[in-house]
């Protein structure tokens, strides 16, 4: 029998951390996140990391596992994913996985194909040369879909993925996106909020974040080394966060910036999952229906 693993996916701020702690609880489960930039190290406040009274005691897997001044791919997730759910299952638990980071889900369950291509030190001198907005239109001429995929605030002004999924597709002169078979027995749940709910969600929690420090976060996080070109790479807040600390735009424009480039990046996040007709999508308030759903698939 294949291994039974819970996915749990859905947009920035839809909830998806707190119901994969509630379905580990009822279900004796622990949780791997899937997310891009919560595997770094030091970048919790901005990335909106789970906190330790959030998680209740349940093992969250694959968090801080990084430094945020290298790089981290899909392929280095997938195979950390693979032992880590090994790992739960051998104790007799649920693997859980929660995120919203789609490239690094489907790359884990079998859903595209991540090939073996060497660094050609050449063709990334030349390509380092390049902005991220030219390196992301070179990557739509060469790999449609994958720049469908990297099609986010934050992966399209990662200079370092660009690079690579250039160099990938210089090697193999094909799309890097391949179908092939699950090696698991999987649940797909989809947490879908309304656009007035998701909208005020991520207002609410962007203000929170703020509140708790995410400035200081990020000015800590450039006097231990980071430099604001990889904190740029790493997008989204920290993009933002960078332009802010070194004064190119204002407090105010700041938070205005980010509320557009966030709910910008969640209406991505929800246009990539569309593509996956196994996902079940509910309502954040359909806890019932969701315990029941997922509890008549775990017992099959």
């Amino acid at each position: 029998m294949k291994q039974k693993v819970l996915i749990i996916v859905g947009p920035t701020a839809s909830g998806k951390s707190a119901l994969g702690v509630a379905l580990a609880r009822r279900l004796e489960g622990e949780v791997i996140s899937a997310d891009s930039r919560q595997v770094y190290r030091g970048l919790d406040i901005g990335t909106g990391k789970i906190t330790k009274r959030e998680a209740k005691s349940i093992p969250h897997h694959l968090l801080d596992i990084a430094s945020p001044r290298k790089a981290f791919s899909a392929g280095d997730f997938a195979k950390m994913a693979h032992a880590a759910i090994h790992e739960i299952a051998r104790r007799g638990k649920l693997p859980i996985v929660v995120g919203g980071t789609g490239f690094y889900i489907d790359a884990l369950f079998g859903r595209i194909t991540l090939p073996e291509v060497a660094p050609d030190a050449k063709l990334r001198a030349r390509l380092s040369r390049k902005s991220a907005s030219q390196l992301f239109a070179m990557l739509k001429k060469a790999d449609p879909r994958r720049a469908e995929a990297m099609d986010t605030p934050s992966e399209r002004n990662n200079t370092v993925r660009l690079i690579r999924a250039l160099e990938v597709s210089k090697a193999r002169n094909a799309p890097m996106m391949e179908n092939v078979s699950p090696s698991y027995d999987s649940l797909w749940i989809g947490i879908a909020p309304s656009d007035t709910v998701l909208r005020l969600k991520i207002e609410k929690r962007l203000a929170e974040r703020l509140k708790k420090g995410m400035v200081k976060e990020a000015r800590s996080l450039h006097a231990g080394g980071l430099s604001y070109k990889r904190m740029r790479e790493l997008g989204l807040e920290y993009r933002s966060l960078a332009r802010f600390l070194q004064k190119q735009i204002t407090r105010e424009q700041l938070e205005t910036e980010l509320k557009s480039d966030i709910w910008r990046y969640a209406k991505k996040q929800r246009g990539y999952w569309k593509r996956n007709k196994d996902i079940r999508c509910f309502d954040p308030k359909q806890t019932k229906q969701i315990a029941m759903a997922v509890e008549k698939w775990k017992k099959r």
